[in-house]
């Protein structure tokens, strides 16, 4: 894999030293030091305050100290697959997630709340609700929705971001009846007398997002919806913001089309882009990428592309990842593929010739035996020992599938926050193989190292969250998961989502551990992630969030 040759203007004025209880490096020894010399946005020296003093005399640096008392420093975390300016939007929604409504009354209740604060005309959007979730443990139907409004659009995402729910005025508008057929890659889902529903998935969602947002069909689910530049500009900003307080300091976009790429620009130019993003165009765009010479890493320390983003199948959140033989939940439901085999090994096949590294999304063992098949003939075209394709999600791979991932050098990248949210709801919908929902014990015991991210909007960018459910696998509603052989140490978690998101990126020559000559990103915790008991891991606040040696978060006292 072609290596990022990163340039960063320099950040910081003077040398500082950093000071702390306990500075977890995540380098390859593991070690825990006291100190970090840092200047120009660089680590100089880790050890401790000795060891720092010296090299900062050797350099005839006369460094400020930063003494962060009882704070312990990990290295600012990596959330290598996220959607920040679909996050951004989310959060000037209406949020119906658990912690805001159990039931679909509760839900109808805060839309129609929203609804009476917005101008006239203006949609009523709302994002979170996960259906098994509910008391009802169904989604809700349009007809409900209409109780918020029968005048103004109403749209209500499920939390899988894969499609949700509309009123009966958005499907009018868009000249939906019960006689309009499914569009390829969606569904318009109807009751058992062949009445819609309103719930709707994947490429149906283009009567809210028209087709020119994000290229559908066989290239990926369309779920972003437009507004105007400045406003997805402020939108990015809002969610940089939430995901600095978790202490995310560089990001991999799993989304792009040309309207991400245009706000990063902006963002760029303007000196607002405070995170470190590293891009995945979108499968469409691959003529365009290859057309264009994007055939390796290129970028500064701030904006970089990264690869090619495809999908194999739906979501499981959803019910739209595939399984051919029927859900368990509703037999009648079989998910899709977004391409057929041979159609997406060619997609692979050119994009690994030219050097690029794909991240495709694949959750049910079907698609994902479609990727693992791919990528094994493509290297066997082309052997490359490091072209770290991806994995997205990854959900329930097989025995198997596992030991060829770790023959090719395929990465996932998981997201455990998936199943603390609705872990129960796989094993519903699929049986039993859903206990194994992201078996992160079973991919470090295969030699297969493991990323975790999270996929936000999807799962709120708290890694302190993520990594306690790598640890107990215990969900929201306190179920364990699967047996013990399926969960990971702190120490291998706290790796996942720092050096590991890294290495999935192609950058950990820069980023993911504090070692001298890295960025100088850092999160300053209250408490010791690699101490405290496991339960007690996402109660752990983010005290500081520290950038190219700039603080760039700071939580409120007492917060």
């Amino acid at each position: 894999m072609r290596k990022l040759t990163p340039f960063d203007r320099p950040a910081q004025t003077a040398p500082r030293m950093i000071v702390a209880r306990a500075i977890h490096t995540v380098d390859a020894r593991d070690t825990t030091a006291t100190a970090m010399l840092i200047d120009r946005g660089r680590i100089l020296a880790v050890g401790d305050r000795e060891t720092c003093a010296a090299a900062a005399h050797a350099l005839g640096l006369d460094p400020e100290t930063v003494d962060l008392g009882d704070g312990v420093v990990v290295p600012g975390f990596v959330d290598a697959h996220a959607h920040p300016l679909m996050y951004g939007q989310m959060m000037t929604w209406v949020d119906c997630g658990p912690e805001k409504a159990g039931s679909i009354p509760e839900i109808v209740a805060l839309l129609r709340a929203a609804a009476e604060g917005l101008p006239e005309g203006r949609p009523v959007r709302g994002y979170g609700y996960e259906h098994r979730n509910l008391a009802e443990r169904r989604h809700p139907t349009r007809f409900e929705l209409d109780e918020v409004s029968t005048e103004r659009e109403v749209y209500l995402m499920n939390a899988s971001g894969h499609g949700g729910v509309v009123n009966s005025v958005t499907l009018e508008r868009a000249g939906v009846d019960r006689g309009t057929p499914d569009p390829e890659g969606g569904v318009f889902f109807r009751d058992a007398d062949g009445e819609l529903t309103g719930e709707l998935s994947d490429a149906a969602c283009n009567i809210l997002t028209g087709v020119h947002g994000v290229k559908i069909g066989h290239h990926g689910p369309n779920f972003h919806l437009a507004d105007e530049p400045e406003e997805h500009l402020r939108q990015l900003d809002v969610a940089t913001r939430r995901f600095l307080e978790g202490g995310v300091t560089a990001i991999g976009d799993a989304q792009v089309s040309r309207r991400e790429f245009d706000m990063y620009l902006r963002l760029a130019e303007a000196g607002r882009l405070e995170l470190r993003v590293s891009m995945y165009l979108l499968s469409h765009l691959l003529d365009e990428a290859l057309e264009m010479g994007l055939v390796g890493a290129f970028g500064n320390a701030h904006l970089s592309f990264a690869g090619i983003k495809l999908y194999a199948d739906g979501t499981l959140g959803g019910w739209t990842a595939y399984f051919p033989d029927g859900y368990v939940g509703d037999p009648c439901r079989t998910g899709q593929l977004y391409h057929e085999p041979a159609e997406y090994a060619e997609l692979i096949r050119r994009a690994h010739a030219a050097g690029l590294q794909t991240a495709t999304h694949a959750q049910s063992p079907t698609a994902i035996e479609m990727v693992v098949s791919a990528i094994e003939a493509a290297l066997a075209e082309r052997p490359d020992p490091d072209a770290r394709h991806r994995i997205e999600h990854c959900g329930l791979p097989t025995a198997d599938q596992i030991r060829r991932m770790a023959a090719a050098g395929i990465r996932p990248v998981n997201q455990t926050q998936h199943y603390y949210n609705w872990g129960e709801g796989v094993e519903e919908a699929i049986g039993t193989p859903g206990e194994r929902f992201n078996p992160l014990g079973e991919f470090e015991a295969a030699g297969v190292p493991i990323t975790i991210s999270s996929d936000a909007p999807v799962a709120e960018p708290i890694p302190l969250e993520a990594i306690q459910t790598a640890v107990t696998r215990v969900t929201r509603r306190g179920c364990r998961l699967g047996p013990d052989d399926l969960c990971v140490s702190a120490r291998a978690a706290l790796r996942a989502h720092t050096y590991e998101g890294a290495v999935s990126l192609g950058r950990e020559d820069d980023l993911g551990s504090l070692e001298v000559g890295k960025c100088a990103d850092f999160a300053v915790l209250s408490e010791d992630p690699l101490a405290v008991e496991p339960e007690r891991i996402a109660a752990i606040r983010v005290r500081e969030t520290w950038i190219g040696g700039e603080r760039r978060h700071r939580a409120e006292v007492g917060s």
